[in-house]
């Protein structure tokens, strides 16, 4: 037993996991796609799985070809606080994760494309923030399912 999951059961569920961007390559090729959904505060950018990948993209840029992978775009002009920015950060890879279904095989990108109101969420790592950023994580989503 491993943390409280059955050993058997570990490989399984990291499968399930999206892989996460790592490099700029990666970030690049992803920013040069259209956003496939967007709210007021995100945009999602996609690249779909290695039959459907762009000429221009490098055949090992995303390996094992196969998996989700994520990536989470939070840049200082629009979150000045590094709070605010990890927090959101980490609200898009805990919903990536937790996705039922899960992401489908491809690259896929989070930006945050504009700043939540200062004025609205005083607090750089309030509750009230971390369930607004969740709740419109999830219907990004959503619209990105139906694209």
């Amino acid at each position: 037993m491993v943390s409280g999951v059955d050993a058997t059961a570990a490989p399984a569920l990291r499968s399930a996991t999206p892989g996460r961007l790592r490099t700029r390559e990666q970030f690049q090729a992803l920013l040069a796609q259209r956003p496939v959904a967007r709210t007021a505060h995100f945009a999602l950018h996609r690249l779909a799985g290695p039959q459907g990948l762009p000429d221009a993209v490098a055949p090992g840029l995303f390996c094992p070809a196969g998996v989700a992978w994520l990536g989470a775009m939070a840049p200082k002009r629009w979150a000045r606080r590094a709070v605010t920015r990890n927090l959101i950060r980490r609200q898009i890879y805990a919903v990536g994760e937790r996705l039922q279904p899960p992401l489908a095989a491809g690259a896929h990108l989070v930006r945050l494309r504009a700043a939540f109101a200062p004025a609205q969420y005083p607090s750089a790592a309030s509750v009230a923030l971390q369930r607004a950023v969740r709740a419109e994580l999830c219907q990004l989503f959503a619209q990105g399912r139906s694209a």
